[in-house]
C-alpha cells in the first residue's frame, strides 16, 4: 500500500477534527448506538464512512457500524464495486435490491427532474430497513455546501427559510437522523477522495441533469466564493447563529409577548433622582491601588 503524503496526512487530521467537532457539537453518537451508514458510491458517502471508522477506533463511546447500499438497479451499474470494497476493509454491510429506476423513469414526464422521486423513494427503502433492522441512527453524506444549496433552493424556489439539520428526527419519529460530514467544505471532500482513492461509482440517474435548479445554485455559490472566498463558509456558520426575534415567524418568537416585557418609563422624579446618583458617584475618588 502507498504511504499518505504528508499533504493528505494533514488533510486527514483536518477532515477528521471537523467530524468531530460535529459529532461533539450535535451529540450525534452516544454509548451503545448502531449507526446505518448510508453509502451511494460517491466521495461523500466513502469519505463519511472512513471518518466514522476512523472516529470509531478512538472515540470515548462505543458504537457499531453498518454500511448499507441502495442498489437501484440503474443500468450498467458496477453491482461488485462496493461489496469488495467494504470486504477488504472488513466492514459489515448490507446491499438492498430495488428497482426503484424503473419507476422513477416510468413516472417522472421526460425533461422533469428526477431527484424528488428518486430521494423519497431512496429514503423509505432506507427507513424501512432501518426500522426492521433496531437501527436508530441513520448517517447520510451531506455536506455543508449541500446544507447551503438547500438554504437557497428553500429560499428561492419555496419561500421558506429552511436548511439541512445536522441532526433531526424523521417525521416517523422513528429515527435520528445525523451528518457528520455538515462542517466539511465539498472541495476538501474531493481533494480527500482523491487523495484516499475511493472507488467511486457516479450516479447516472440524477447527477447529470444540467437542468436541476440545484445546479443553478450550486453555479451561483460557486461564482461568490471566487469573487468573495470564506462568502459559503460564512453563510453556514449563519446557520448556527440564528437570531428568531429578528426574523418574523410568529409561530418560533413570540412577538407579542414583547408588550409584557417592555421596560415603563420612570417618573420625572425617579429621573432626577437616578441622575443624581450617577452624578456622585462619578464624583468619587478610587484608591490608587487595591489592598
Amino acid at each position: 500500500m502507498t504511504k499518505p503524503s504528508r499533504t493528505l496526512k494533514r488533510l486527514t487530521a483536518q477532515l477528521r477534527g471537523a467530524v468531530g467537532r460535529c459529532i461533539a457539537d450535535y451529540r450525534m453518537i452516544r454509548d451503545g448506538d448502531r449507526v446505518m451508514v448510508c453509502l451511494s458510491g460517491g466521495k461523500d458517502s466513502f469519505t463519511l464512512l472512513d471518518m466514522l471508522l476512523s472516529l470509531q477506533r478512538s472515540a470515548p463511546v462505543s458504537f457499531e457500524l453498518l454500511a448499507v447500499n441502495l442498489d437501484q438497479k440503474q443500468p450498467g451499474f458496477p453491482a461488485h464495486v462496493l461489496p469488495e470494497y467494504l470486504r477488504r476493509l472488513g466492514v459489515p454491510f448490507h446491499i438492498i435490491e430495488q428497482d426503484t429506476y424503473s419507476v422513477v423513469k416510468r413516472v417522472v414526464p421526460a425533461g422533469q427532474t428526477l431527484c424528488g422521486l428518486c430521494s423519497r423513494l431512496r429514503r423509505g427503502a432506507l427507513y424501512r430497513f432501518a426500522a426492521e433492522n433496531g437501527i436508530g441512527k441513520i448517517a447520510l453524506g451531506h455536506h455543508r455546501d449541500d446544507i447551503v444549496e438547500t438554504l437557497f433552493l428553500n429560499l428561492f424556489f419555496a419561500g421558506r427559510l429552511k436548511a439541512m439539520a445536522p441532526k433531526l428526527l424523521s417525521d416517523d419519529g422513528r429515527h435520528i437522523v445525523i451528518r457528520p460530514l455538515a462542517y466539511l467544505a465539498e472541495r476538501d471532500i474531493a481533494r480527500y477522495a482523491r487523495g484516499r482513492a475511493f472507488p467511486l461509482i457516479p450516479c447516472r440517474l440524477c447527477g447529470s441533469q444540467e437542468n436541476m435548479q440545484r445546479v443553478a445554485v450550486k453555479k451561483m455559490l460557486a461564482a461568490w466564493e471566487r469573487e468573495f472566498p470564506g462568502r459559503t463558509a460564512s453563510i453556514a456558520s449563519a446557520l448556527r447563529s440564528v437570531e428568531l426575534e429578528h426574523l418574523g415567524d410568529p409561530r418560533r418568537f413570540d412577538f407579542g409577548g414583547l408588550d409584557a416585557q417592555r421596560v415603563v418609563a420612570m417618573s420625572e422624579p425617579e429621573e432626577e433622582a437616578l441622575a443624581e446618583a450617577l452624578s456622585t458617584l462619578g464624583k468619587r475618588e478610587l484608591p490608587a491601588a487595591l489592598p
